[in-house]
């Protein structure tokens, strides 16, 4: 993977790794993923399936027909699950190394604690 993943990416191909999803499904499951921050609209969303699907990350998994309008369900690709996993540990990576640079600014900036002379306190 040469490129991080945008969010939106990120969070479809996280949605899809719990199991295969419909469109609607994916909306709902990436909203619940990211506490709401992302929304997906249909339009948004095809558009990135289709890109996901020409880059062999996602495949569609089966389509059936629901109240006379076709369902199309997709998947995570072997390549897509690659993917993902390769992102989520350049992630976790960068945050370990974000949480580490906190904890030594907070532990610099905490003013040293005058001792009581003489004695055990």
């Amino acid at each position: 993977m040469d490129t991080p993943l945008r969010e939106p990416t990120f969070l479809i191909l996280t949605a899809l790794a719990g199991a295969p999803l419909h469109g609607y499904g994916l909306i709902r499951e990436v909203a619940a993923l990211s506490d709401g921050r992302v929304t997906l609209r249909p339009g948004t969303l095809y558009g990135a399936l289709d890109r996901l699907v020409d880059a062999g990350l996602v495949d569609v998994d089966r389509e059936e027909v629901v109240d006379g309008r076709l369902r199309r369900y997709y998947c995570l690709s072997p390549v897509g699950d690659a993917t993902l996993a390769a992102e989520t540990e350049r992630l976790r990576r960068n945050v370990e190394a974000a949480t580490a640079r906190l904890r030594e600014r907070a532990h610099a900036a905490r003013p040293a604690t005058p001792r009581a002379a003489g004695g055990l306190a």
